[in-house]
C-alpha cells in the first residue's frame, strides 16, 4: 500500500523553504501555508519567480540560514580547540606542550578534516555555484584559501612537513561567525518585510448566514462580510457596511493621527481597529491588497541596484581576480626566495583570506536595504533605487498644482455680507438653495455650511440655471445664488463695496458667486482649490535644503500667480495642457537643472517619467504611480524634503563604506602577502581572518547607525 504523502509547508515569499509542520519562515517571519495552495491565494503572493530570481543572483548566502552558520560555527569551535591545543601555538607561547598519545599526531588531520568538510563545505558550494555561473567572488577566495590549507595539510601530516590545520580550523571558525554577523545585519536590514508580514492576523471572523465563523486568512473571498472587534486587526482591504471607530493606520500609512471611519469608509489591511465593532466587506484580498503591494515595492526596491551598487560588484569582481592573481604570485615568489612550502602556502591562504570582497559586497546594499525600509516606514515607497540616488542631486521641485499642492477641491474661502446682512446668512441662504445641487461649488458651499453646524433650511421649486448658479424658494421667498451675469439678469443691483472687494477676489483665481433674496443683494462668496495646509511647510523645508520650487497648472495666469505668491513659489507654468507638462520639464533640464516632477493624475505620467525624478501623490491614478520612482503612501508633500535627505545621508554611507572597505584591502593586501616579512611582520591567516572579519562587522555597523538618523 502507498503511503500517504505528508504534507508540506512553503513560505509565500520564499518557496523554497519547504516542512512538513506549521510554523514561521526563518527567513521573513511569515506563516507557513500548506504547499498544495497556489502562491496567488496567499496574503502575500508576491512573483516568486522574480523573488528567487532576484536572490539567487544577489544573495551569496540564499537557501541559507543564520541558524545554520550559527550552528556550523558552534561545531566548528569546539572541534579546533584541540586542533589548536595539539598544534605548535602552547609551545611557542607558553614553552609546554600536552601530553601525546598514540595517534595524537594524527588528531589535527581527523579534527581538521571535521571541520573543512563540516564547517568549510558552505563555502566549497558557494564557490563552486559562483565558478558555475561564471561570477567568481567572495566564495570563491575563501573556497581557495581553505582548500589549499587542508590539502597541503594532509600532504605536510604524511610528509613529515608543516601542516596548517590551527590556521585551517580558526579561519573556517571565524569566517563562519562572520557570515553570520553578516547575515544578522541584512536580516535586520530587511525588517520591514518581516515587521510588514507580522501585520496581519492569522485567522478572520466571517459572518456567513448570520453567525460568525473563523476561517484561515488564505480563506477570505472578496465580498465576505468580517466582523472586526474592538483592537483587533484588519484582516483584509474592505468597505465598512457597519459600525463605526478610530483606526490606527500609523503602521501602513506612517501617520500616527487616529483615523475616523464609518459606514462607506475604506479599510486597509493590517491596520488596527479602535474602541468600536465594524463589519468589513472584503474588496481585496491576498496578492491585490494595499499591504502586499507595500511589501512588492519594498522587494522590488531592494531587489534592484543603484549605481554605486553595481560600482562596488565590480569592484568586488576585479578584487576576485586580483586576489588569485596575487595569491599566486606570492606563492612563487616566495618559493624561488627559497622558503619552505608552508610558508608560501600560508602567505597564499592569507593573501585570499584577506582579500575576500566580504566589506566591500556588503558596503553598498547594506546601506540600500536598510534606507528602503526607512523610506517605507516613513511614508514614501521606493521603487527602484536609482530614483533615492538620483533625488540627492535634485536642484529643483516641479509640483502639479491641483492635488499635490492644493487639494483639488473647492472650499470657501471668503464671505461677503451686504449692508443689512451678516455671514451666517448668507452662507445658510447659499446652502440652503444649493444642497441637493452636485455641482462641485455647490458641494463646498454645503459642505461649509455643515462644518459651522449652520441649520440648512427647506426649499422649493429648486432650478438649476445652466452655467449661472441657481434658484429656490425658503419660506415664499426667492432666493438666488450665481455668478455677476445671473444677478444683472434678475434686476440685482450689486453694491459697490461688494463689487470692489469681489473683483480683487477674482484677480487671485477666485471664483465669486453672489446671493440675492427677492431682487435684493444678500452678499457675496469667493471659492478657492483649497491650499494644503502643509504645502507652505513643505516649500520652506526644501528652500533650506537648497532646493528651488516650480509649479505647473492648466489653471489661469491669475490663479497660479495667486497661489504661486501664496507659497513663495520661484515660478510657475500657467495654462499648460496635459501634453505640454513633459515640454515644461524639458525647459528646466535645458538649463542644466535636475528635476524632481510631483503629480497625481493621468496626464503628469508623461512628465513624471520625463523627469530626472518622478514623485507620485499615493492616492493619485495607478498611471501616475507606475511612471514614478518615488510613491508618497499618505500623500503628504512634507515627506518630499525627507526623501532628499534620506538620499543624501545614504550616498554618505555608502561612500564612507566603500573608502573603508577599498582601503582596508590596499593596506591589507601587502602585509598578507609578505611585504613586511622582512621586519618580522606577517600577517598570518587566522588573524587575516579576524581582520577580514572586523572590516565586515564594521562596514555592517556603520550601516546601521543609518537607522538613527532623523528625516
Amino acid at each position: 500500500m502507498d503511503q500517504k504523502r505528508a504534507q508540506l509547508y512553503t513560505c509565500p515569499m520564499h518557496p523554497e523553504i519547504q516542512q512538513d509542520s506549521p510554523g514561521m519562515c526563518p527567513e521573513c517571519g511569515m506563516n507557513l501555508v500548506p504547499a498544495k495552495q497556489k502562491a496567488g491565494k496567499s496574503a502575500f503572493a508576491l512573483d516568486s519567480e522574480h523573488s528567487r530570481g532576484a536572490r539567487a543572483s544577489e544573495d551569496k548566502h540564499a537557501g541559507h540560514s543564520t541558524q545554520m552558520f550559527l550552528r556550523k560555527f558552534w561545531v566548528s569551535f569546539i572541534l579546533a580547540i584541540p586542533v589548536i591545543l595539539y598544534s605548535e601555538l602552547p609551545k611557542i607561547f607558553l614553552n609546554k606542550e600536552l601530553p601525546q598519545f598514540p595517534w595524537s599526531g594524527y588528531l589535527a588531520l581527523i579534527l581538521g578534516s571535521m571541520i573543512f568538510f563540516y564547517g568549510g563545505w558552505v563555502f566549497l558550494m558557494g564557490a563552486w555555484r559562483e565558478l558555475r555561473g561564471r561570477l567568481p567572488g567572495m566564495m570563491t577566495l575563501i573556497g581557495l584559501a581553505i582548500t589549499a590549507a587542508y590539502v597541503w595539510s594532509v600532504y605536510a601530516t604524511f610528509a613529515a612537513e608543516k601542516p596548517l590545520f590551527w590556521e585551517l580550523a580558526t579561519l573556517i571558525t571565524i569566517m563562519l561567525l562572520g557570515h553570520w554577523l553578516e547575515m544578522k545585519a541584512v536580516q535586520g536590514a530587511r525588517g520591514a518585510l518581516k515587521e510588514l508580514a507580522k501585520l496581519l492576523p492569522d485567522k478572520a471572523e466571517v459572518i456567513r448566514e448570520g453567525k460568525t465563523e473563523i476561517v484561515p486568512l488564505e480563506e477570505l473571498k472578496e465580498k465576505d462580510v468580517v466582523l472586526v472587534k474592538p483592537g483587533a486587526k484588519i484582516p483584509a482591504d474592505g468597505k465598512i457596511l457597519e459600525g463605526q471607530s478610530e483606526v490606527n493606520e500609523s503602521i501602513v500609512t506612517g501617520e500616527s493621527k487616529l483615523v475616523t471611519k464609518k459606514i462607506g469608509d475604506e479599510v486597509i489591511a493590517g491596520t488596527i481597529n479602535g474602541d468600536g465593532a465594524l463589519q468589513v466587506e472584503v474588496t481585496k484580498i491576498g496578492e491585490h491588497t494595499f499591504l502586499a503591494g507595500v511589501m512588492r515595492l519594498v522587494a522590488q526596491a531592494q531587489a534592484s541596484k543603484s549605481r554605486l551598487q553595481i560600482l562596488s560588484d565590480k569592484a568586488a569582481l576585479y578584487l576576485t581576480i586580483v586576489a588569485v592573481v596575487a595569491g599566486t604570485i606570492t606563492l612563487l615568489a616566495w618559493l624561488f626566495a627559497g622558503k619552505e612550502v608552508a610558508f608560501a602556502v600560508a602567505r597564499l591562504v592569507a593573501v585570499l583570506v584577506i582579500a575576500c570582497p566580504h566589506a566591500l559586497g556588503l558596503a553598498v546594499p547594506l546601506v540600500a536595504s536598510i534606507s528602503t525600509n526607512m523610506a517605507a516606514s516613513n511614508g514614501f515607497l521606493v521603487k527602484q533605487r536609482l530614483a533615492l540616488e538620483a533625488a540627492r542631486n535634485i536642484n529643483v521641485v516641479l509640483f502639479d498644482k491641483t492635488g499635490t499642492l492644493t487639494k483639488g477641491e473647492f472650499g470657501v474661502d471668503a464671505i461677503l455680507a451686504a449692508s443689512g446682512f451678516n455671514e451666517l446668512e448668507v452662507l445658510r441662504l447659499a446652502a440652503s438653495v444649493n444642497q441637493y445641487s452636485e455641482h462641485a461649488i455647490a458641494k463646498a458651499i454645503v459642505k461649509d455650511a455643515k462644518e459651522k453646524d449652520i441649520q440648512i433650511r427647506e426649499t422649493k421649486n429648486f432650478q438649476r440655471i445652466a452655467g449661472k448658479g441657481a434658484r429656490a424658494q425658503i419660506d415664499g421667498q426667492e432666493v438666488v445664488v450665481g455668478n455677476e451675469t445671473l444677478l444683472y439678469e434678475i434686476g440685482a443691483p450689486i453694491e459697490e463695496r461688494i463689487s470692489s472687494r469681489s473683483a480683487a477676489l477674482a484677480s487671485q483665481g477666485k471664483t465669486v458667486v453672489y446671493v440675492a433674496k427677492q431682487k435684493q443683494l444678500v452678499g457675496a462668496i469667493a471659492l478657492a482649490d483649497i491650499i494644503r495646509e502643509e504645502s507652505k511647510e513643505t516649500i520652506q523645508m526644501l528652500k533650506e535644503q537648497g532646493v528651488r520650487i516650480a509649479m505647473i497648472t492648466g489653471d489661469s495666469d491669475d490663479v497660479a500667480k495667486w497661489v504661486a505668491q501664496e507659497l513663495q513659489v520661484d515660478e510657475y507654468f500657467a495654462r499648460v495642457l496635459p501634453e505640454q507638462k513633459a515640454d515644461k520639464v524639458k525647459i528646466l533640464q535645458q538649463r542644466g537643472l535636475r528635476v524632481a516632477m510631483v503629480g497625481d493624475g493621468v496626464n503628469d505620467a508623461p512628465a513624471l517619467t520625463q523627469a530626472d525624478l518622478g514623485i507620485a501623490i499615493g492616492a493619485g491614478t495607478n498611471v501616475a504611480i507606475e511612471s514614478a520612482g518615488i510613491i508618497l503612501v499618505r500623500n503628504d508633500p512634507r515627506d518630499i524634503p525627507k526623501i532628499i535627505r534620506l538620499s543624501r545621508l545614504t550616498y554618505s554611507k555608502m561612500m564612507q563604506n566603500l573608502f573603508w572597505a577599498t582601503g582596508y584591502n590596499v593596506i591589507a593586501l601587502p602585509l598578507a602577502a609578505g611585504a613586511l616579512a622582512f621586519r618580522g611582520i606577517l600577517l598570518e591567516p587566522a588573524l587575516a581572518a579576524v581582520f577580514m572579519s572586523l572590516s565586515t562587522v564594521i562596514v555592517a555597523a556603520n550601516a546601521v547607525l543609518l537607522k538613527r538618523k532623523r528625516l
